[in-house]
């Protein structure tokens, strides 16, 4: 009788499971991106989150991704790029390729989220985020250059091509293989943004 509950009960778990990803409809929690884009490695699946610093929605869902990031399988290739819709985010942009050049995305990345939205600091601009960085441990000098640089010029310009061309109103929005576009606003939740990314990552395994 216990053995018969047992596997009623798992049945049923994979029954809801499979009828709540088959919920996730095109047009609905999904975007077809037309044109499709590039992807940087043709070989995996890129999945790909545009966010910005200073977005709210953005620090919200950063634990979300987080989790989700440690559960990568190895065919999936993750991609950050800084969302550059107008000049005022370009200084983000250049602070998150320049902490990648050198090496320090852990100095820069969740502390310039937390000194905007957990500690209300204005850092908003190059000397604020050169401060932000300088407090971070970080040589002065190398972060000015490495900020100013020609490679964080291309990376910056690419990504606000990358954004329009993944045509997204608003952010944070995660692009599956440059194909699919999805965001909180469409799946319902951060978490359920999640889902529709792993439902469209299963599809493109499929293609």
């Amino acid at each position: 009788m216990l053995v018969r509950l047992l596997l009623t009960a798992l049945l049923s778990a994979i029954t809801f499971g499979t009828a709540a990803e088959s919920d996730y409809r095109e047009g609905v929690h999904y975007e077809i991106i037309k044109p499709a884009q590039p992807t940087d490695d043709p070989d995996s699946i890129e999945v790909t989150e545009v966010f910005w610093y200073g977005c709210p929605h953005c620090y919200d869902f950063e634990p979300y991704l987080e989790k989700w990031i440690e559960t990568i399988p190895d065919d999936v290739n993750f991609v950050r790029i800084p969302g550059v819709f107008n000049r005022s985010w370009v200084p983000h942009a250049r602070a998150y390729y320049a902490a990648l050049a050198l090496r320090v995305q852990d100095k820069i990345h969740l502390p310039l989220f937390n000194a905007i939205h957990k500690h209300r600091q204005k850092v908003f601009d190059q000397a604020s985020i050169a401060a932000l960085a300088a407090a971070n441990g970080i040589d002065a000098e190398d972060w000015k250059k490495a900020y100013s640089s020609p490679g964080v010029d291309f990376k910056v310009k690419q990504a606000g091509k990358r954004s329009v061309g993944y045509r997204i109103t608003g952010v944070p929005a995660m692009i599956v293989n440059g194909k699919y576009r999805t965001s909180a606003k469409l799946a319902g939740s951060n978490a359920d943004m999640l889902k529709v990314v792993d439902m469209l990552v299963d599809m493109e395994r499929g293609n």
